[in-house]
C-alpha cells in the first residue's frame, strides 16, 4: 500500500463530535455543541416549502441569488453604514465555516503568517496549515478575555498576510468594543494585511450593546472579508447556509476559489431568505430573544457553585469552575458526562495546551426545560 503523508497530522476528530458521541452514549443532557434545539420561525419554513414547490431546484447563480444579494447589502448599510455592490461585493456561501475556509485558502501562501485571536474557533488553523501558512496565537488576557493591543502590535512583522479576529465571540462571549476596532483599524493601517472578520453571531448582542462590524470602520473594511451565518441568526445551522462581504479586489480573488469549491449553495433556500429578510425585525428582535435565553439559564444556576460573568454576545455562556474543583478542563468535561449526565465543552480545546483556566463553555440555545434539567445537574455538583 502506498504510503499517505497527511497534509493535517496532528488533526483528529473535532471535540464537538467527540462530546456529542460521549453525550449519547451517558444519555446526557447536552449543552455542548453551537446548535438550537428548536425550530426556524414556521414562516420561514414555509417560505422554503413554497420555493421548493416553485421550481428553485437546480443551480443557483455562482454569487448567489442576486434579490438575496441585494437585501444583504442593503441590511449592511442600514446597520453598520457602508456599502457592498451586491453583483460584485457579496457571495453566498455553504454556511460561514466555508466562506472562512475559502477566504483562507484565497489568500494565504506557503510561509504567510496568520494572527489567530485565543481562544480561537477550531477551523481556522488547519486551514492555515493546509496552505502552508504559520499561525501566530495571540491569547486574550484574563478572566475577562481582553485583547492587550501592544502585544498584537509586536506580533505583526513583514510576513503577516492575515489576520483572524471574532465578535461576538466563540467560545467566551465576550464583544469588541468601539475601542478595540479603532486601536485594530491604527494598527493595521498603512499595512497590506488583510483582515478575516468572523461575524456569525452579530445579530446576539446583549444589555443594549452594539454589534461593532469591521463594516462600520472605513479603513478596516478596505482590507477585511466578512463572514457571516443564517444559520446561527435563524435557528437552521443544518442549512449551512451563509455569506461575504467584501470590497471588489478582494472578492474577486475570493469567487475564483468559490466557484471551485462548491460553485453554488441551496438555491430555494436563498429565495426563502431573500423574502424573509425583508422584514428586518425578523434579526432585529433577535438580541431580546436570546438575552432571555441566558438570563432564564444564569437565573437557574444562580444559586450553584459554579462563577459566572453574563455573555454578551453568541448564545454561549461560560461558567467557573475554579471553586469547585482543579481538574483540567477536558477531564472535568469528561467527569461531567460520565458521572452528572451533562454535556459541556471544555474551553481549552479553544487554546491550546498551555491554557489551565477552569471554564467550560454551555450552549443556552436550548427550549427551557433542557435548561431546567441542565440547572438541576448544576445544582448538584
Amino acid at each position: 500500500m502506498n504510503t499517505i503523508k497527511s497534509k493535517l497530522p496532528n488533526v483528529g476528530t473535532t471535540i464537538f463530535t467527540a462530546i456529542g458521541q460521549l453525550a449519547n452514549t451517558h444519555n446526557a443532557v447536552n449543552l455542548s455543541q453551537g446548535f438550537p434545539n428548536f425550530d426556524p420561525d414556521p414562516k420561514l419554513l414555509e417560505l422554503v416549502d413554497h420555493a421548493f414547490k416553485s421550481g428553485y431546484n437546480q443551480y443557483a447563480p455562482m454569487q448567489g441569488v442576486f434579490f438575496l444579494r441585494e437585501v444583504i447589502s442593503e441590511k449592511i448599510e442600514s446597520l453598520y453604514g457602508h456599502s457592498y455592490h451586491p453583483e460584485s461585493e457579496i457571495i453566498i456561501t455553504a454556511g460561514a465555516t466555508q466562506a472562512i475556509f475559502s477566504t483562507i485558502s484565497t489568500f494565504v501562501h506557503s510561509g504567510d503568517e496568520v494572527i489567530v485571536i485565543k481562544p480561537a474557533y477550531d477551523s481556522y488553523e488547519p486551514a492555515i496549515e493546509l496552505f502552508g501558512g504559520v499561525v501566530i496565537p495571540i491569547a486574550l488576557e484574563g478572566k475577562d478575555f481582553k485583547m492587550n493591543w501592544e502585544k498584537f502590535k509586536s506580533a505583526i512583522s513583514s510576513k503577516t498576510k492575515m489576520v483572524i479576529i471574532n465578535t461576538p465571540h466563540n467560545p467566551t462571549g465576550t464583544i469588541w468594543s468601539e475601542s478595540d476596532m479603532q486601536q485594530l483599524q491604527e494598527i493595521l493601517k498603512d499595512t497590506n494585511i488583510i483582515l478575516l472578520s468572523d461575524e456569525v453571531y452579530e445579530h446576539i448582542v446583549f444589555d443594549g450593546k452594539q454589534h461593532e462590524s469591521v463594516a462600520k470602520y472605513p479603513d478596516l473594511a478596505s482590507r477585511s472579508v466578512i463572514c457571516s451565518s443564517f444559520g446561527k441568526t435563524f435557528h437552521a445551522t443544518g442549512w449551512k447556509m451563509g455569506y461575504c462581504a467584501a470590497p471588489k479586489e478582494l472578492m474577486s480573488e475570493f469567487q475564483k476559489v468559490h466557484q471551485f469549491n462548491v460553485f453554488s449553495v441551496n438555491h430555494a433556500i436563498q429565495i426563502a431568505l431573500a423574502e424573509y429578510l425583508n422584514e428586518p425585525e425578523h434579526y432585529h428582535d433577535l438580541n431580546n430573544f436570546y438575552q432571555n435565553k441566558r438570563d432564564y439559564f444564569l437565573n437557574a444556576i444562580k444559586d450553584s457553585r459554579f462563577k459566572m460573568t453574563p455573555s454578551k454576545g453568541t448564545y454561549f455562556q461560560l461558567l467557573d469552575y475554579s471553586s469547585i474543583t482543579d481538574e483540567r478542563d477536558t477531564d472535568f468535561a469528561e467527569r461531567l458526562i460520565k458521572e452528572y449526565k451533562l454535556a459541556s465543552i471544555p474551553v481549552s480545546v479553544f487554546c491550546g495546551e498551555e491554557y489551565n483556566q477552569r471554564f467550560l463553555r454551555f450552549c443556552f440555545a436550548k427550549t427551557n426545560d433542557v435548561l431546567d434539567q441542565a440547572a438541576e445537574i448544576l445544582h448538584k455538583i
